[in-house]
């Protein structure tokens, strides 16, 4: 079809530089609403100060909203059989008498942008995109879906290139793009799926998982805000680095307040970057651990055999067997958590002890209140306290953890065998040193649960929290009186409305700080990785049991991950989830899936690779080296450009006498040749023109070239070794490689030579 004309262009410019002004005036107006509420300060009653809090945080939610869309704000338009014509973007737009300027993506009305097909045009008559850099529209494509329906005067500015394929050939740029303006059919049915129950999006490489997930996630807020605002979203990926690649998908779409985590990083306060042996990622991951930690717990209540003497000043005290069972009893029968129930059984033996003190002193019978006091003494005397906390002790999950693993006899008691007991027993940590991995996160959280919350801590933070009331109040005076207004205003009130201006917790942000937040939906990617006990952690934090889950059981690389959604989702939601497909490959090119497929029937014959709509030309090509330390000039000539290559090593493991492994050996060589490569995991990855990962840290990620190092040790010693490489071979967006020292696998015996 033609070009569309320069006055075609103009007139779509000059409606879009009218809802860059409309957008404008909103930001404006809602800063002066914000402004406004906090100027009111933190007077008046409880009631008037969270009715300011919430106006507040309102108020700068939606002022996040409006800047965040600035990149791309509208992006189609549609023309209908009845001669109207509805805008697309994202957010929706109102000018003051509420005549709609711009729609919604996720509103109903927009969906024929997605779903309408010259076969089913749903009353759509011409779907146009609109390319734009900045402010400025800079091209058109037009698909025609009912010509004989189209008006005259329209025909002569139809323009035809189809937006999709022009999107899949742009470069990488260390961030994963929306694709809201690109979204499939078989896409959109998805994002637009009902809210209750578990959605899972079983999908192949480059079907687009991840941004279905993502859209998802922000049609659900748009659709069901009021549901989910206030308890929030969580989406869990599997690593910190891909989290950061996606990390400006939904604020691009309008939400900025939703949490990006990993498992790792659900436990709050705490940082897992330590990374397990695959034997020992299995066992923490079973669902039998469960059960580990609980008998655990046990363990620190047990009773001596041997009474306990309680050796005072004046006298010795003594607690038999029978007074310990007793309070150990009424201590489990209150089904309260290890921490809690402590102070049922402390309370039960100091009467006992109280008792026994009195008969010691020839006090005779006491009444309340001298029983009372002579408790209080007692509880407060040094040698008491030491008995009690050895027989109960208050613990935190990470002091648990730490003594069960690393006690051979604490393991074994718990019921670990021998073997696994070897496998996961460690030294004590040593200061600042990165002892937790993600695979013990969902054990804290199994002990966090069965341990409860310590009081003493609570009274700890409030007398904390009493203390850095009172430095305010000092500090605000000390301000006053330098400042001259000590006779103006009060220090406390003056205090308190310093701190009530600070910066606004957001939903996601406590969240993050609570280990206990149940959200109203989450999102899993990757989600064939998660462990069983990864799954007990997840579902916890929604009750509610409203979850969208996306994966693909062909790539599971953990030793504990899942081998089918059945077994992993039945013990939770039987009958209340639902699978979806996602069959179109929009990522690996034609002649790259062709090599993954052979690769997939060794991780299962009856699996079936998805469909790629395009093809490069390129062949995937193979190379082999004498050397692991002559691949530098190799790696810089496949530099693309503008764009991102990343080289796919095995895990680490000695692969010479001295204990230099491949990623060492590939490390030096690739930063000899490209100064600023980034090796291994991290921010700078995602920024660097060529990256050095392992198969676990390139996942969920794409570039636009991949070099796979060693595909034989990949598939020998990987727990999962045909998954991993499947995956390391479909990373790419263009052009593949192999480089190898030994024999090629005969699954790739086709690849092309490149030759030196």
């Amino acid at each position: 079809m033609p070009k569309s004309s320069a006055g075609e262009l103009a007139r779509e410019q000059e409606y879009v530089a009218a809802l860059y002004a409309r957008l404008d005036v909103l930001r404006v107006r809602t800063r002066g609403q914000l402004d406004e509420v906090l100027a009111q300060g933190a007077s008046g009653t409880h009631q008037n100060r969270s009715e300011r809090d919430s106006f507040a945080g309102m108020y700068a939610q939606r002022l996040a909203r409006l800047w965040a869309v600035e990149s791309g704000l509208c992006f189609g338009r549609l023309d209908h059989a009845d001669e109207s014509r509805l805008y697309i973007g994202r957010i929706g737009l109102s000018d003051d008498d509420q005549h709609r300027l711009l729609i919604d993506w996720r509103a109903p009305v927009a969906q024929p942008f997605y779903r309408a097909t010259p076969a089913a045009p749903m009353g759509v008559t011409r779907r146009r995109h609109l390319y734009t850099r900045g402010r400025a529209v800079t091209g058109i494509d037009d698909d025609l879906l009912d010509l004989d329906r189209l008006a005259d005067a329209d025909r002569a500015t139809l323009n035809g290139e189809a937006a999709l394929l022009a999107a899949l050939g742009e470069r990488r740029t260390g961030r994963m793009r929306d694709i809201v303006a690109t979204i499939q059919g078989e896409q959109d049915r998805i994002i637009r799926g009902d809210l209750n129950g578990v959605l899972v999006v079983q999908g192949g490489p480059g079907t687009g998982k991840t941004v279905v997930a993502l859209h998802r996630a922000a049609y659900l807020l748009y659709t069901y805000r009021e549901r989910l605002e206030r308890r929030g979203v969580l989406i869990l990926g599997p690593n910190p680095t891909f989290t950061r690649y996606i990390d400006q998908v939904l604020p691009s779409l309008g939400e900025t307040d939703v949490l990006l985590s990993t498992v790792g990083e659900l436990f709050p306060g705490l940082s897992a970057r330590r990374r397990e042996t695959p034997e020992a990622a299995a066992t923490k991951g079973a669902i039998r651990m469960a059960d580990v930690v609980a008998a655990a717990v046990r363990d620190r209540q047990r009773m001596p055999r041997k009474p306990v003497e309680i050796r005072l000043d004046k006298f010795t005290l003594t607690l038999d067997r029978q007074t310990l069972d007793a309070a150990r009893s009424k201590a489990v029968r209150s089904r309260r958590p290890h921490n809690q129930a402590r102070a049922v059984f402390v309370r039960h033996l100091l009467t006992a002890l109280t008792r026994q003190a009195a008969r010691h002193l020839g006090r005779g019978v006491l009444d309340e209140d001298d029983f009372a006091d002579l408790r209080e003494d007692l509880r407060t005397e040094e040698p008491v306290r030491v008995a009690l906390n050895r027989l109960w002790p208050y613990l935190t999950p990470q002091q648990l953890l730490i003594g069960l693993l690393t006690s051979r006899e604490r393991m074994t008691k718990a019921g670990l065998s021998a073997a696994e007991a070897a496998a996961l027993l460690r030294e004590p940590p040593r200061p600042g040193e990165d002892w937790w991995s993600e695979a013990d996160v969902p054990l804290l959280d199994e002990a966090a649960e069965l341990l409860g919350d310590i009081d003493e801590g609570v009274l700890r933070a409030a007398r904390r929290a009493e203390e850095e009331r009172e430095e305010r109040i000092a500090y605000a005076r000390e301000v006053l009186e330098l400042t001259g207004l000590a006779d103006v205003m009060d220090a406390e009130r003056f205090a308190e409305r310093q701190q009530a201006d600070e910066v606004y917790l957001t939903t996601a942000e406590r969240a993050a700080r609570d280990r206990t937040w149940a959200f109203g939906h989450v999102i899993v990617d990757e989600a064939q990785e998660l462990s069983e006990m990864a799954w007990r952690t997840v579902m916890r934090r929604c009750p509610s049991r409203s979850m969208t889950i996306v994966g693909d059981i062909a790539q599971t690389g953990s030793a504990a991950g899942a081998a089918s959604w059945g077994r992993v989702l039945d013990p939770y939601v039987r009958g209340r989830w639902r699978e979806e497909g996602l069959t179109v490959n929009y990522r690996t090119p034609a002649e790259l899936m062709e090599v993954a497929a052979r690769v997939l029937d060794l991780v299962g014959p009856d699996l079936k690779a998805p469909e790629s709509v395009r093809e490069t030309g390129r062949r995937p090509w193979a190379l082999r080296v004498d050397d692991l330390g002559e691949i530098g000039p190799v790696i810089r000539d496949e530099i693309v450009e503008g764009g991102r290559l990343v080289v796919i090593v095995p895990a680490p493991e000695p692969s010479s006498p001295s204990g230099e492994t491949v990623t060492d050996a590939v490390a030096r060589a690739v930063t000899a040749a490209v100064p600023d490569a980034a090796v291994g995991p991290g921010p700078a990855t995602l920024d660097a023109p060529v990256a050095v990962l392992t198969v676990a840290d390139a996942k969920g990620l794409e570039f636009d070239s991949v070099v796979v190092v060693e595909p034989g040790r990949i598939l020998r010693e990987s727990p999962r070794g045909p998954s991993d490489l499947y995956v390391a071979l479909t990373r790419a967006t263009s052009r593949l490689g192999v480089i190898h020292t030994g024999s090629l696998p005969d699954v790739l015996s086709g690849l092309a030579d490149r030759g030196h």
